[in-house]
């Protein structure tokens, strides 16, 4: 169940961080749930990279995991 849990944050924080670095990228001035933090569109743009990366590395891993115990069959 444990691995499920981390699939279906990772897939979370991939599609946030993706829907955000699209929205930024047509709109400069339109942060998103980042709009709190100071630093303007480069530092933004680099936070939803990471929570992307994050998010699909997150995804595999929990996919993988799932797979070896028998749940993703």
């Amino acid at each position: 169940m444990k691995h499920v849990t981390m699939l279906i944050i990772g897939m979370l924080l991939l599609v946030l961080g993706v829907q955000g670095a699209i929205r930024l990228l047509a709109d400069h001035d339109n942060a998103g749930l980042l709009g709190w933090l100071p630093g303007g569109f480069a530092v933004w743009l680099a936070c939803y990279a990471v929570a992307a990366v994050a998010g699909a590395l997150l995804a595999g891993w929990g996919s993988k995991k799932t797979k070896q115990s028998g749940r993703g069959q």
